[in-house]
């Protein structure tokens, strides 16, 4: 078997063998296949494509690529959940615990962000001593003892990805439905959960603009996670404006502990909901979503999801303290609000100019590896549909320095579109594929 053959008939827009995927894969994971003979193999699927047999290989394959997980020794049945990212998005910080808090374990691997998209370790390392950087036995013991942990995605899960992530980054290969797909798939199977909710945003704010965009990414995972023996469901929603009200790191907590206690804001307690209730779905603990909505409002209710919350805090060594005093995370130095210039109605708000303003804030990064300000951001005070007054504060600015807060105040304000008329927002939830 030989790597240009391979090459060919992938360019030639041939089917490939599952034992020519792995040979593939494999020799470029242990270096015998050198960068540019993937790099060549990589654009031709950019222009080929693959079959759903051939893209189910290929994530099997990269998540076989290194370890394994094997939850199977913590519970029968661990759920997790994959956003494909989005502005003020912290729905794992309220989904973990209160589906955990229901009896259904919740073990997760997740990223830092990078660009427009906070990432959920960023946003749990606002915590104080919150410890992200886990062991495998201190992931599972986390996960058996309290029932939900998040962590780093270990370097040992599906190395395949990570070298082939890097390699699309800098040859133009990363906009395939097939190497998305595969990328996230692989190690989700290589982390062990049983069963996986995506949330796959579309809009401005999102790494798939169109709705049909991100329905085709979604219906190929989903299809991959059958393939690959797991529970798949996906959730389509909106991202045209931000989720919730804060936008960055400590502002998201914040907010997130306040929507564990029955405050949050309506439209990101109903994404929540309507995600954690797929999970409750996916792991047997409830016949239908509207039985598992009902249960998650109990356990809001209730006080067990803050409850738990705290806990899972507690043990992965963070000042569950903040549940009380969210003071005790990262404080801006500058706190400003963004007037309004003028009356009228919120016609729109790009998501991604409001991402864009908060990582020149210092919320976000702009490449790998760059250090972030936990405390900067913004707190929106009005969204889609809204009147304002002239004058009246659209949002709250927190900075750490002038020269950031004049260019933060010029782009936010230039997210913003007017309406003489009241509008109607896109709807919040677009499709659930089962």
């Amino acid at each position: 078997m030989r790597v240009v053959d391979i090459i060919r008939r992938k360019r030639q827009g041939e089917e490939l063998s599952k034992e020519e995927i792995e040979f593939l894969v494999l020799g470029f994971t242990r270096g015998e296949v050198p960068d540019y003979q993937m790099s060549a193999w990589m654009m031709a699927v950019v222009w080929r494509g693959m079959s759903e047999r051939e893209t189910v290989d290929l994530t099997t394959t990269m998540a076989r690529s290194g370890a394994v997980l094997d939850l199977s020794t913590v519970a029968p049945l661990v759920v997790d959940k994959h956003s494909t990212g989005g502005v003020g998005d912290k729905t794992t910080l309220v989904i973990a615990p209160l589906v955990a808090c229901l009896g259904l374990p919740v073990g997760k691997m997740s990223g830092r962000g990078l660009g427009f998209s906070g990432g959920t370790l960023d946003k749990l390392e606002s915590i104080p001593g919150f410890n992200i950087d886990l062991t495998r036995e201190q992931f599972m013991d986390v996960l058996r003892l309290h029932g939900v942990v998040v962590a780093g995605q270990s370097p040992d899960l599906a190395p395949a990805d990570g070298k082939m992530y890097a390699l699309r980054d800098v040859t133009a290969t990363v906009e395939s439905l097939p190497l998305i797909a595969s990328s996230i798939m692989s190690k989700k199977i290589a982390a062990g959960t049983h069963a996986i909710v995506l949330d796959v945003k579309t809009g401005t704010g999102a790494f798939m603009k169109t709705e049909a965009d991100a329905l085709a990414l979604a219906e190929m995972m989903v299809g991959i996670g059958r393939g690959a023996g797991r529970r798949v469901s996906a959730v389509i929603s909106d991202m045209e404006q931000p989720l919730g009200y804060a936008v960055g790191n400590a502002l998201e907590v914040a907010e997130a502990i306040a929507t564990l206690q029955g405050r949050g804001p309506a439209d990101f307690t109903e994404h929540c909901l309507v995600v954690a209730a797929e999970m409750l779905l996916l792991g047997e603990k409830c016949a239908t979503a509207e039985a598992g909505r009902a249960m998650l409002l109990q356990a809001i209710e209730s006080g067990q999801a803050i409850a738990k919350f705290r806990e899972w805090v507690h043990a992965q060594g963070g000042d569950e303290r903040v549940v009380d005093d969210t003071t005790l995370m990262p404080q801006a130095q500058l706190v400003t609000d963004l007037v309004s210039p003028q009356s009228g109605y919120i016609g729109g708000i790009n998501a991604m100019e409001v991402g864009l303003a908060t990582v020149a804030l210092g919320a976000g990064r702009e490449i790998k590896g760059a250090a972030i300000d936990h405390a900067v951001g913004v707190v929106l005070k009005k969204k889609v549909g809204n009147g304002v007054e002239k004058g009246e504060s659209l949002l709250t600015i927190h900075a750490s320095d002038e020269q950031r807060l004049t260019e933060a105040r010029e782009r936010l304000l230039a997210a913003y579109q007017w309406s003489d008329a009241p509008v109607t927002p896109a709807p919040l939830i677009r499709q659930i594929i089962r």
